[in-house]
């Protein structure tokens, strides 16, 4: 499914993240920058050790990445050639400030990809994992996001926003929510 927004298009499919040949693809991080499970593991896993050795100058030089934030990175042997990093929320039943801090996390990481000049960026469906945080909401959450950022002047330089969906259920709960939505 797609659609345009601005001069934007936002596609939504299923797939594997790690594949997406975009300027970049976002990883859903943990606060460490060091890897880890999920679209995290698969990610360090498939761009080689220049990423992690990235993550960890990074974390060195800044400390730990709190939830909201981004950062970016090269993107290894990956066919992207930059990965952004950020943290999305742990889900502790919704009334602490998870929503917010989720949208955070989508808007930093089209900032990065602004300041860095990027056309195009693949998202996968960030803290929807072991973090916890339904995906019903997530969906409605992050599309709001973006289609807010999108909508704005520094948002106009996107060509194109995936969002990658493991799964065809995952997928599905997107695609309504951006009908939801239109």
């Amino acid at each position: 499914m797609e659609i345009t927004i601005g001069r934007t298009l936002l596609r939504l499919v299923e797939g594997d993240i790690t594949q997406q040949e975009t300027d970049a693809i976002v990883n859903a991080a943990n606060s460490e920058l060091a890897g880890g499970g999920g679209v995290d593991g698969a990610i360090h896993r498939a761009g080689g050790p220049a990423i992690h050795e990235e993550c960890m100058r990074i974390r060195r030089e800044r400390g730990r990445l709190p939830a909201g934030q981004a950062v970016i990175t090269s993107g290894g042997r990956l066919k992207a050639r930059y990965v952004i990093h950020t943290v999305g929320p742990i889900w502790r039943g919704g009334d602490h400030g998870e929503d917010e801090t989720l949208a955070s996390a989508y808007r930093s990481s089209l900032e990065l990809a602004r300041e860095h000049g990027l056309r195009t960026v693949a998202f996968p469906s960030i803290s929807t994992g072991a973090y916890g945080f339904p995906v019903e909401r997530a969906a409605r959450v992050a599309l709001g996001a973006v289609r807010d950022f999108l909508l704005r002047p520094e948002g106009q330089g996107l060509e194109e926003v995936r969002f990658v969906l493991f799964s065809g259920r995952d997928l599905e709960v997107y695609e309504r929510a951006l009908k939801d939505m239109s």
